[in-house]
């Protein structure tokens, strides 16, 4: 304790000395957390995107395997084809026998589109329209902000009409309520907004990363415009969700039987492989970056050897004096590196809260997107305390080790 507070006052002795040596900890120390803090926020935002709304399984139909290669850091996934057997039609009789299945308690489809919505000279391009079926809304957590869901008459009649998320509604019209009934153009046509919706869940699909918006509109009308099948997407709902794999494998199976395919297979949704992929690679890239960053640590780490030779150089009647009193070689070589650790450490304070200042400024102005909140992890605020002292200690045991085999005599008349 006693040479913590000797060291203490040698730092504060020499402010400016001891914040220049420390310089180079605290960029390194700031760098290297914000970059893993980063690279977390990414790891998070994708598991939170592919795991959060685990209820609802999708099923695909597949024709494919999936094989995975190495490539040095990288892994990289690839789709071999199986079978030249063309996806088949599902009705809605077939979709009915899905509530057969044990655990299934609804379902829903959806098919998509992507286009540029607007409003006079208001425009947002690239917004995501999800065509939804009826059910979509008995499963779904959407809250209803302004106007009305889609009705059976909607389906029925192939109406021209189409729901705003709140961000797209906000943009092109002054609030949520002065969107309703208002005409908007998508690919040249009028579209009549009948509603403004907040969805509670992103149902398991990806960050948007930019995408301009989003949109609902009838899966029969998507079809209609664009060609696609009504079902292009299948999704069933599990109430348990411990079962969510279970159940949705046996629906896969019983849409595979259902539908007559003899070769390729319906399959669910499962981003287990990818995730894992994803995550190794961004590890890497991390690492690979942090280590970059890193050498202004030992950058900061030779700064701090030199200046506790120079203090060592300063001292030496001291130290001679101390021995001279009593005092042992170990004594001395401890409170040299004790005072390189709290030099280091103190950096590495500074450097930790200046990544928190970063952090702060990045997540509250949405640098990275809505979806993406940067990270700083006990384990990394740990690690970069422990390294900082460890650079201490490191750095330090020359300029203590030299300090520790003066001879008090000759130190005693040093001038």
């Amino acid at each position: 304790m006693e040479n913590i507070k000797f060291a203490l006052k040698s730092v504060l002795a020499h402010k400016m000395r001891s914040l220049l040596t420390m310089l180079g900890i605290i960029i390194g120390i700031a760098s290297v957390v914000v970059i893993m803090a980063l690279g977390e926020g990414f790891k998070r935002s994708l598991t939170d995107a592919l795991a959060g709304d685990r209820n609802n399984v999708q099923l695909y139909f597949s024709n494919t395997t999936t094989e995975s290669q190495q490539s040095g850091l990288f892994t990289r996934l690839s789709e071999k084809q199986t079978t030249d057997e063309p996806e088949p039609i599902v009705t809605d009789t077939i979709l009915k026998g899905l509530l057969e299945v044990d655990g299934v308690s609804n379902y829903y489809t959806t098919n998509n589109n992507n286009g540029e919505i607007s409003v006079g000279a208001k425009k947002i391009e690239s917004v995501f329209i999800t065509g939804v079926s009826q059910s979509y809304f008995d499963v779904k957590s959407i809250s209803l902000i302004a106007g009305r869901k889609f009705t059976a008459n909607d389906y029925a009649q192939f109406a021209r009409i189409i729901m705003l998320d709140k961000a797209t509604a906000e943009t092109l019209f002054d609030d949520a309520q002065s969107a309703l009934n208002q005409t908007v153009s998508l690919a040249n046509k009028a579209y009549l907004v009948v509603g403004v919706y907040k969805e509670d869940n992103n149902g398991g699909g990806l960050p948007s990363f930019g995408i301009g918006g989003g949109a609902l509109m009838t899966n029969t009308q998507v079809a209609a415009e664009t060609g696609s099948p009504e079902n292009a997407q299948i999704y069933v709902h599990v109430e348990d969700v411990s079962r969510s794999s279970e159940v949705g494998k046996a629906a896969a199976a019983y849409l595979t039987r259902a539908t007559r395919l003899r070769e390729a297979n319906y399959d669910i949704q499962d981003f287990s492989q990818f995730l894992d992929t994803f995550n190794t690679q961004i590890a890497g890239i991390t690492a690979f970056i942090g280590a970059v960053a890193g050498i202004s640590l030992l950058v900061g780490g030779i700064g701090v050897m030199n200046i506790m030779l120079v203090s060592v150089t300063e001292r030496t009647r001291e130290i001679g004096l101390r021995k001279a009193l009593g005092a042992t070689r170990r004594n001395v070589l401890l409170q040299f590196l004790i005072e390189a650790m709290v030099l280091t450490s103190l950096g590495g304070l500074i450097g930790l809260g200046i990544a928190q200042l970063a952090v702060t400024t990045i997540n509250v102005t949405k640098a990275l997107g809505g979806e993406i909140t940067a990270v700083i992890s006990i384990p990394v605020v740990l690690g970069s305390l422990a390294f900082s002292a460890a650079v201490g200690v490191l750095f330090g045991v020359l300029p203590a080790n030299k300090a520790s085999k003066l001879d008090p005599i000759e130190a005693l008349r040093y001038e």
